[in-house]
């Protein structure tokens, strides 16, 4: 008789495997009958799966723990309630689904969850009461297990009185899910050692050399601060390193982002450092990040320091701000103004631009609606190929994807048709509507004015269509309005030897040529990749997403893939477009 019960690694089982063989050489010593049950009992499947169940527990290691993938998995069941609200009447799947997130045993379920995934299921112990005689001092004893997780508070030194303070505690950390030390609280004594003139360095120093169980005395606050998590979310319009910033209180508590990043604040109870988590990131512990008033006292201090000392640093403010690309070059007097189809407003307000201050940007998510599309705006440098991308889009599907007609005041040329090239009014009616706000964009060229109104982009979202531009990027003044909505993709060039490698390979022809009768000249391409870093700094931060033209159809079908993104999925925005 074969064996039939096996390990986990897929040999036999040595424990019984070795009862099978002392079966066996008993055969003769006992009755055939019990050992037959004996030999079927321990070669059965059942058997055999408590066995490996029972080897695989007892090989796990004490460090081998689940982890939670978040700890808020109510938070995202509200949120998908709200998104199959709008889509019931769609498909009965959408409606099941709705009602079956809505009974209370899966709720209940998940509300287990997330209380043991924020390990919300320590026992709480009782307040220490304040009620003491007038010359008794309430002193409390706390006892934390020391881990490789930071405490999650950081300490100060009273200005008034010179004594050890909490001067914060951090959403998430193991003192906040203590619930036993409070932000003021006035630190005595750390594992017996008294910290009466010595400095925070001395009790981090303290800290770090305990192991085991830190016991704190400590004196309560007055008071306790709502450490209550706020809900705002906003974006990054910036990149911050904590371990780079001299200033900051602890660089192991701060947050690193870059800029894009969805950030939820949980605490703005200090003026200068806020606590956050990056979206994607629930169920960590918060970390310190700048708030938005020391942000931006910091950028106007850079600013000033850089006017001050004259610098001209590739990168910095005074070099990609530069002469726009498309002026007058004063060293080459023989060279003419390039030239567009289209000349914007020769005012361009890059000194407002510049002065405005990026630092964050509160959010909320955008929900799709039925037949109301964003509008694609399409913003880069002259040359990069936006309207091209443009064009192609339109093409792909006539009826969905629309492009307002531009207004102009210069004659009909032979050929044309009123509101299909251009829309033909009298240039005292356009500088009138100009005059009015009813354009988006406009300017002047040989002569005669020409520009986008916002109705027609209105008219194209209103008719259930894909409103399309690719407007001068300063348009995104007038167009990022909560009325609009638009999904704003920054068209890039790729580094100068791809840009030039592929327009070549591509004959592709010059933007900066009226008659587009040549290709580009390697100073256009130098003046393009700086535009598009002047339009990168300006008005970076405003766009949802970015595209990289090195290859004209993968580029065109990322754009495809964004504009599908842009109609089927909650997406963040600015606060005031949801409200």
């Amino acid at each position: 008789m074969t064996a039939a019960v096996m390990a986990t690694d897929g040999s036999f089982d040595p424990v019984i495997s070795k009862l099978i063989t002392s079966l066996k050489e008993a055969e003769s010593l006992s009755e055939e009958q019990d050992l037959g049950f004996l030999q079927n009992l321990l070669q059965s499947k059942e058997l055999n799966a408590l066995v490996n169940v029972h080897s695989k527990v007892a090989k796990i290691n004490k460090d081998d723990r689940i982890a939670p993938l978040l700890s808020a998995s109510m938070q995202v069941l509200i949120e998908v309630l709200e998104l199959l609200a709008s889509r019931c009447h769609i498909s009965p799947l959408c409606k099941e689904v709705f009602h079956l997130l809505q009974t209370p045993h899966l709720q209940s379920l998940l509300f287990a969850h997330d209380a043991i995934a924020q390990k919300d299921f320590f026992p709480h112990l009782p307040e220490i009461p304040v009620e003491v005689d007038e010359d008794e001092e309430t002193i409390k004893i706390v006892q934390l297990v020391k881990s490789n997780e930071p405490l999650g508070a950081t300490i100060k030194t009273d200005e008034e009185t010179g004594k050890i303070i909490i001067a914060r505690i951090m959403h998430g950390g193991a003192a906040d899910r203590s619930g036993l030390i409070h932000v003021g609280d006035e630190v005595i004594e750390v594992n017996n050692i008294n910290v009466e003139g010595k400095t925070p360095g001395d009790v981090l120093s303290i800290l770090q050399n305990s192991e085991g169980t830190i016991t704190f005395k400590l004196v309560p606050s007055d008071g306790k601060l709502d450490q209550r998590e706020s809900k705002v979310r906003v974006r990054a319009h910036f990149d911050y390193e904590p371990e780079n910033d001299p200033y900051i209180p602890c660089k192991e508590a701060g947050l690193g982002f870059v800029r894009g990043d969805i950030l939820h604040i949980v605490s703005q109870d200090d003026s200068y450092w806020w606590q956050a988590r990056r979206e994607c990131e629930k169920s960590t512990r918060a970390g310190l990040i700048p708030s938005r008033a020391l942000q931006e006292r910091r950028i106007l201090h850079e600013r000033t320091q850089k006017e001050t000392n004259g610098e001209t640093k590739k990168g910095s403010c005074a070099s990609i701000c530069s002469t726009p690309p498309g002026s007058p070059n004063p060293n080459n007097p023989c060279r003419g103004p390039k030239t567009k189809k289209i000349m914007y407003d020769t005012a361009e307000n890059d000194d407002f631009d510049r002065e405005l201050i990026a630092t964050y940007e509160e959010v909320a998510k955008l929900y799709p609606r039925p037949s109301v599309y964003r509008p694609i705006v399409l913003i880069g440098a002259p040359g990069v190929g936006r309207n091209e991308l443009k064009r192609r889009l339109v093409a792909r599907d006539p009826e969905k994807y629309k492009s307002p007609v531009p207004y102009t005041t210069r004659p009909v040329r032979p050929g044309e048709v009123a509101g299909r090239e251009y829309l033909f009014v009298t240039r005292e009616k356009m500088e009138s509507d100009v005059t009015s706000g009813k354009f988006i964009e406009h300017g002047e060229y040989k002569g005669h004015l020409y520009g986008t109104s916002g109705e027609s982009v209105k008219s194209i979202v209103n008719a259930g269509c894909v409103c399309v531009l690719s407007p001068h990027y300063q348009a995104l003044k007038s167009l990022r309005t909560p009325q609009l909505k638009p999904y704003i993709v920054h068209i890039r060039p790729p580094a100068f030897d791809k840009l030039k490698q592929t327009r070549t390979k591509a004959r592709a022809r010059s933007t900066f040529d009226e008659s587009n009768s040549r290709g580009f000249t390697d100073e256009e391409f130098n003046e393009m990749i700086k535009s598009d870093e002047r339009i990168n700094f300006l008005y970076g931060h405003f766009c949802d997403d970015e595209i990289v033209n090195e290859d004209l159809t993968e580029a065109f079908e990322k754009l495809v893939s964004l504009a599908n993104k842009s109609e089927t999925e909650s997406l963040w925005a600015p606060v005031s477009w949801v409200q």
